[in-house]
Order: structure tokens, then C-alpha cells, then sequence
């Protein structure tokens, strides 16, 4: 009985060490997470047919500010099917920052043909003009408080 238990659990770590001692680590392959490929995967997502899908991956590429995304991102606010496309699709271009994306949220807050988009796109392009007043205007902390 002592003979089966130690020849069987010498096999045993026998079997484990080799398995550890052969294995390899596949150090040619490049990272799969790397930016420009989750930024692709976006832009591939931006096209697709799944609506949740495409809010989800505008919303990412403007908190990238993927530059690439631009083009797409003011296609989908130009002709997206839902409010919520074309809602986060101008959320993304005034978090991108490009003069062009900036420059169509700013025209579609005057001349959307949808009242709450207009309504939203006006918002987020105040909210812009405002971060970028207090960007090139840095004030002093007494200069905000209330004087008597």
C-alpha cells in the first residue's frame, strides 16, 4: 500500500514539474490592449447596427478624445436615428475639442430641426465657451468670494 501511494505521487510531481517546466510564455505577440486598438474597436463599433452599441462607443471616444472619431461622431449627430445618439454624439465632440465638431454642436444649438437636441447641443456648447473662459482666464480664490 506504501509502494502505490509513493510511486503514484511521485508520478504525480513528476507530471506537475514537467508541466511547469515546459510551458511557454508567447512573448512575440503585441499587446491586444493597446490605445489604438481599443480606439479602432470603437470606431468599428460606431458603425454598427446595435443602437446600444453605438451610444456606448461615442460616449467612450469622446472620453478618449480620439481625434479619428470626429468624422464619424458628427455623422451620428448630423443623421442619428434617437435622441440619445445624437445627445451623446455632441457630448463627445465638445469633449473631443475639435474646432469642427465644436463648431456643429455650436450651429445645431441654434438650428436643429429636434427641440431637445437643440436644447442639449446649446447646453454643451456653453458648458464649452465657459471651460475655455475659465481655462484662459485664471482667477484668484479671493477674487470668487462674496465681499460685504
Amino acid at each position: 500500500m506504501k509502494a502505490k501511494v509513493f510511486l503514484s505521487s511521485l508520478i504525480l510531481s513528476f507530471l506537475l514539474f514537467t508541466g511547469f517546466s515546459f510551458a511557454e510564455v508567447n512573448k512575440t505577440t503585441p499587446k491586444v490592449n493597446t490605445y489604438e486598438t481599443i480606439e479602432l474597436n470603437r470606431l468599428i463599433g460606431l458603425a454598427s447596427d446595435n443602437e446600444g452599441l453605438r451610444v456606448s462607443c461615442a460616449f467612450n471616444l469622446g472620453e478618449m478624445k480620439s481625434q479619428k472619431a470626429v468624422i464619424p461622431l458628427m455623422q451620428l449627430l448630423r443623421e442619428g436615428k434617437t435622441l440619445e445618439e445624437r445627445v451623446i454624439a455632441a457630448l463627445s465632440l465638445v469633449k473631443i475639442g475639435n474646432a469642427q465638431g465644436v463648431y456643429l454642436v455650436s450651429r445645431l444649438a441654434k438650428f436643429a430641426d429636434c427641440e431637445k437636441t437643440r436644447r442639449m447641443c446649446e447646453r454643451f456648447y456653453n458648458g464649452f465657451l465657459y471651460q475655455k473662459y475659465l481655462s484662459e482666464h485664471p482667477t484668484n480664490e479671493n477674487d470668487l468670494a462674496f465681499k460685504n
